[in-house]
């Protein structure tokens, strides 16, 4: 029966649902001692996400702490990079760094199609160890970098503030930058269908950087190939709900609506109430709470996690943060999150 199916599942399904389902983004990493004791031991980021039983170890860590309705696989965006033929490494407090940016055609044409289940192995067994872990207690989330985020990466070389380099090869010489988005849209698809049948039950596909484009260019650069890598998923798996997260994605809601997934995932600079107007009613709706608002009291997170929900009523709706749980966040206030978010009914029953 579907009602023993994880909340989340259900809820990213569009069932009718008894509570919103509540995890977070970043929910297994640095604000947690267990995690930064292990990181200690294991200092490489690489080691610690490519290794099986230490990924799965961490993936677990929130699980076992707070018990959220999503357990999300411990990797990055960038570890499907290795397989194509592109090397990098992730320093700590500074970021990824790519050996060899790809600036050129000839390195683009080098590039190998994806074949995961041969270069990332680690990843299907991790995601089959969680379904088998946590059974129907939790939804299993897979994730995955969309294309212009990845692009971003591999152009500039690391992390940017101004993305000069990828934007100046955007715009003096868009076909090379289209053909190497369209390697990773057909690479990211490939890899979210291999998470699929290794385990994950939900998708997110994070362009991050997107955020950084205007809307015109982000119609040029980065929603056709979300829609590619959605098109050709929902082609075979009809049925796993896939949500998109953009950071800073206030000026592009609508136009992530427009690209096939399943839930979009708000972040905080919009309001629900906002954001639930802007989208077609039968899309999903992810978030928003601000990440930094975990610094607060327990009464002022309860207050938004509240405020959010009530909403996000009459839509389907996940509760989660509209980021990433930043580092030195006080774990009591990640639990009171995870609390209130699971008994959000009975404190909106008791604020009306």
């Amino acid at each position: 029966m579907s009602d023993s199916l994880p909340l989340l599942l259900r809820a990213a399904r569009g069932e009718s649902v008894e509570r919103p389902p509540v995890w977070m983004m970043r929910q297994a990493g640095r604000y947690m001692k267990v995690y930064r004791d292990l990181r200690d031991r294991y200092p490489s980021f690489r080691e610690r996400s490519e290794n099986p039983d230490l990924s799965y170890e961490i993936s677990m860590q929130p699980f076992e702490a707070f018990q959220p309705d999503g357990v999300i696989l411990f990797s990055d965006i960038l570890t499907p990079l290795p397989g194509m033929g592109i090397d990098f490494d992730i320093v700590e407090s500074k970021g990824p760094l790519i050996q060899e940016p790809i600036r050129n055609l000839s390195q683009i044409e080098a590039l190998r199609p994806l074949e995961p289940k041969a270069t990332m192995p680690f990843v299907g067994e991790v995601l089959g160890r969680l379904r088998e872990s946590v059974g129907n207690q939790a939804a299993v989330l897979g994730f995955v970098g969309a294309p212009w985020t990845l692009a971003a990466y591999v152009v500039e070389g690391k992390g940017s503030k101004n993305y000069a380099v990828i934007k100046a090869m955007a715009f003096q010489q868009p076909d090379l930058l289209h053909r190497l988005l369209n390697h990773f849209a057909e690479s990211i698809a490939t890899y979210l269908r291999y998470q699929i049948d290794a385990g994950a039950q939900v998708v997110q596909m994070f362009d991050s950087w997107a955020g950084q484009l205007s809307p015109i260019d982000y119609d040029t650069f980065a929603a056709p190939y979300q829609k590619k890598v959605v098109d050709l998923v929902k082609a075979t798996h009809p049925d796993t709900p896939m949500i998109l997260y953009i950071s800073g994605s206030a000026g592009v809601l609508e136009r992530m609506g427009r690209t096939g997934v399943d839930i979009v995932s708000l972040d905080w600079t919009v309001d629900m109430a906002d954001g639930c107007a802007r989208l077609p009613k039968h899309l999903g709706v992810q978030g928003n709470v601000d990440p930094g608002l975990l610094f607060g009291t327990p009464e002022a997170i309860r207050e938004r996690i509240v405020d959010a929900v009530r909403k996000a009523r009459g839509r389907r709706h996940i509760l989660n943060l509209g980021h990433g749980i930043l580092p030195g966040t006080p774990e009591d206030n990640a639990r009171v999150f995870f609390e209130t978010g699971k008994t959000v009914n009975d404190l909106i029953g008791s604020a009306a």
